[in-house]
């Protein structure tokens, strides 16, 4: 579905502001809610691989997921930007614009329409451990570097999933780290050293709305 995907003209007015060469960092998710963990993530990002920004890309839905819970994408989108509270870190509803929830998809028209970015995806340990279910993963794996950042007790089971082990001889080392964004993909780096266990399930009430908020 993803091969005769055409670039919105309008894309761009989703996309944050950027210049030629920069090295951005892409974390997509549902967002619901955003948390400190995915500030942390994203710090731990910019600094050890090297990055200009990290996009925050907060997606309308997560075909993976029961998205029956799900808040409404403004509030999502306002609750992300007071949550970031750091202006190397945007906040974009691209994946609303594009009319997408396949992560190839916005891959594809990103490096489409702006090839002179160096983009790298990131995401945690849990989500390499599941990585072999999203579509095209294997495709994605070749069109960008990836940096997965660890979550114990996850570490063994992410490395040790179909992704893990497929794409195992393209692991770089965590010293080569800061390299990650200029290499060719597939290549991808496994992050450790970063303490900080929340997840938005455990912020979310029973009956989906966010804790501390009514």
């Amino acid at each position: 579905m993803s091969n005769n995907f055409v670039v919105p003209r309008f894309v761009a007015e989703a996309v944050p502001p950027h210049t030629e060469g920069m090295r951005i960092g892409l974390l997509g998710g549902s967002f619901n809610p955003p948390h400190q963990a995915h500030r942390a993530i994203s710090q731990f990002a910019l600094k050890r691989l090297q990055l200009d920004r990290v996009w925050w890309l907060v997606t309308p839905g997560n075909p993976l997921k029961e998205n029956g819970a799900l808040h409404e994408l403004g509030a999502r989108m306002q609750a992300a930007r007071e949550v970031a509270d750091d202006p190397r870190i945007e906040v974009s509803c691209l994946e609303s614009v594009i009319r997408t929830r396949y992560t190839i998809d916005t891959i594809n028209i990103l490096r489409r329409r702006f090839p002179g970015l160096r983009f790298v995806w990131i995401m945690g340990a849990d989500n390499l451990a599941q990585f072999h279910r999203w579509q095209d993963w294997r495709r994605i794996a070749a069109q960008v570097p990836m940096a997965i950042i660890d979550r114990p007790p996850q570490s063994f089971r992410a490395l040790a999933s179909p992704a893990g082990q497929a794409l195992s001889r393209y692991r770089l080392s965590q010293e080569k780290a800061a390299l990650l964004a200029d290499r060719r993909p597939p290549a991808w780096v496994f992050l450790t050293g970063l303490k900080l266990n929340l997840s938005s399930t455990g912020l979310r009430n029973p009956d989906g709305s966010w804790k501390g908020t009514k």
